[in-house]
């Protein structure tokens, strides 16, 4: 990492939109940092300069500044000032798979397979896939790398009629590019998003401290037919990753 002081280049603000000016300071300041124009470990002007240069106010800036403070993207440090933390994969609550999203994003992935077999499907997983008691299913988990660090701890489980595969298939492709190419296409799911602190073993598996904060999404997935495709059980790192929901008045 580099602690070089960098000037935030003027953006341009829309100051007759309803949109916050802090949030429109935020946002654009994010997307420099997403883009690499300002790196990981920059330091970034201070409050007074930076409100000069964007030609806001004080404390619209420092408003900007702990916007990007909560979510995780920079970091104040007694003696330092403000600094670039590693930006979180921000994700669409959308019908896709992680591995598409990190490829869409230019967060370079990789995928290390740390199960794969044919079990019979857990009780508490059947009734989502439609499956009766002891029907077999291809149980998979997968460490997910986004940008060369650890990233998700993922659990899916798929009925065996709907896709055969290799751990060379899974390290080199998402889960749902693989059902497309089988000509399974995810249309229709159920999510569940959720929190929780981790285990030792998880926490060593993902690079945390135990008891670090995880994000929590199961899925189920259905093709247009209603055929149940994969149920899914993944965990985040909290301080990498993001959900996004993006609302609308009906």
């Amino acid at each position: 990492m580099t602690s070089d002081l960098t000037p935030v280049r003027p953006v341009h603000l829309d100051r007759s939109s309803p949109v916050p000016l802090y949030y429109q300071v935020a946002t654009r300041l994010q997307e420099l940092i997403e883009k690499g124009e300002i790196g990981v470990g920059a330091r970034i002007e201070n409050e007074v300069d930076l409100a000069e240069r964007l030609g806001v106010s004080r404390p619209t800036t420092r408003r900007a500044i702990q916007y990007l403070v909560e979510r995780g993207m920079l970091v104040r440090k007694r003696g330092v000032g403000t600094q670039v933390v590693h930006p979180k994969v921000r994700r669409p609550v959308e019908l896709s798979s992680l591995y598409d999203d990190l490829v869409a994003g230019d967060r370079a992935p990789r995928t290390e397979v740390l199960d794969l077999r044919v079990i019979p499907v857990p009780d508490a997983i059947a009734a989502s896939l439609s499956l009766a008691p002891g029907a077999e299913v291809t149980w998979i988990e997968r460490l997910r790398y986004a940008g060369g660090e650890p990233l998700a701890l993922m659990h899916n489980a798929i009925p065996v009629d709907v896709l055969s595969v290799t751990e060379a298939d899974l390290a080199a492709n998402g889960l749902y590019e693989l059902l497309r190419r089988a000509g399974h296409v995810p249309r229709i799911a159920t999510q569940v998003i959720g929190a929780r602190s981790a285990t030792a073993a998880e926490a060593r598996t993902l690079a945390e401290k135990r008891g670090a904060s995880l994000l929590t999404m199961t899925r189920t997935a259905w093709d247009a037919s209603g055929k149940a495709l994969e149920y899914g059980s993944h965990l985040y790192r909290a301080s990498r990753y993001s959900f996004e929901l993006n609302l609308s008045a009906g």
